[in-house]
């Protein structure tokens, strides 16, 4: 059982891990240590008032009071400098870590985290929720079981209103790196690796207020078994969509995943000879994918091949995305800083 060590309390973090957490160390009660979770944040949002949850003034603060051995580390903070903190945490004796999406916002901080996790072995999984979705397993079966005949195209839109966090925050950079990356992992499970073909994007504009390409962004990809993919993400759309559409040779998927964590129900409708078919299940994708993310680090070793090197494989392709539209020419990496470390344990 381990315990859980929660840093970065903004949306990620207390909107979204926390609530989860909260609920399934109950649920699962032989994957979480019956005491607290601490969480790390030097600005908290406002909390629930849980005798389940413990703030910390720091990482070797929390570091003092349990474990390193038996926690789980949930990276919750923007992708800038993470290779930053996870060498402190590394340093503080932590091996086992949860980090969100996307795993860095640069490629000099991706090459830079690569190696801390290759060099030091660390056990990382990347939260990718979509992967774990009951949607994304049924579009996965209709692909390998072949019903419909070859996939030839994926079509995904993600499209929903981001004026507020946009114009107020700077964790992410660019619209490829908000949306984009869940559908991103999802096209490459179904349709393998693949090279970026054409990208684009579009400012946020709210009257004389501009945040440059935080607006849009598409992606297209060759997939190199054939396949093509489309990817748009749209931040100022006035409606929630998280539509993707399989066109296969003799047929279509056509599914929706949940707009929201207010209401988690995902639907998929099949088309083609015959067929003509539409399902709405319960599908609580964050919660199946933490889940088994802890029971991945219980049941032994997880080697950065397992998981984090393929999502470092979709930050390149992100990378090369931002390269080829020119959004790496209107975003600049923040200069780097000094951590100061406290090793404990």
């Amino acid at each position: 059982m381990f315990r859980t060590l929660i840093i970065g309390l903004g949306r990620a973090g207390a909107g979204l891990h926390l609530p989860v957490l909260l609920r399934l160390r109950h649920e699962t009660a032989r994957l979480f240590a019956d005491a607290p979770l601490l969480a790390v944040d030097p600005s908290p949002a406002a909390l629930p008032d849980s005798p389940d949850l413990r703030l910390m003034p720091s990482p070797a603060a929390a570091c003092k009071v349990l474990d390193p051995a038996r926690t789980v580390v949930h990276i919750c903070t923007p992708p800038q400098r993470r290779a930053e903190l996870v060498a402190e945490l590394a340093e503080l004796g932590f091996r086992r870590l949860i980090v969100e999406k996307p795993l860095a916002a640069y490629p000099a901080d991706l090459d830079t985290l690569a190696d801390l996790v290759h060099r030091l072995d660390l056990e990382v999984a990347v939260v990718a929720p979509w992967l774990a979705s009951t949607l994304t397993e049924r579009l996965t079966a209709l692909v390998r079981g072949g019903e419909l005949g070859a996939l030839r195209r994926i079509s995904v839109r993600q499209h929903k209103p981001r004026f507020r966090r946009s114009l107020t925050t700077d964790g992410h950079p660019t619209a490829f790196d908000i949306e984009i990356p869940h559908a991103l992992g999802v096209a490459l499970q179904l349709a393998g690796d693949a090279e970026v073909l054409r990208a684009d994007w579009r400012d946020l504009r709210v009257g004389d207020q501009l945040r440059p390409a935080l607006g849009s962004a598409r992606l297209v990809l060759a997939h190199h078994g054939g396949v093509r993919t489309e990817i748009v993400s749209d931040l100022m759309s006035p409606v929630r969509e998280r539509r993707i559409a399989l066109r296969f040779a003799n047929g279509t998927a056509i599914g929706h995943y949940p707009g929201s964590a207010d209401d988690e129900y995902a639907q998929l409708r099949l088309t083609g000879r015959g067929l003509n078919s539409r399902e709405i299940f319960p599908d609580d994708a964050l919660s199946s994918y933490l889940r088994r993310a802890y029971a991945r680090f219980l049941a032994g070793p997880l080697p950065p091949q397992g998981e984090f090197d393929p999502q470092v494989r979709a930050v390149r392709l992100l990378s090369d995305a931002k390269r080829l539209s020119g959004a790496d020419l209107v975003i600049r990496p923040p200069e780097s800083t000094e951590r100061e470390l406290s090793c404990v344990h």
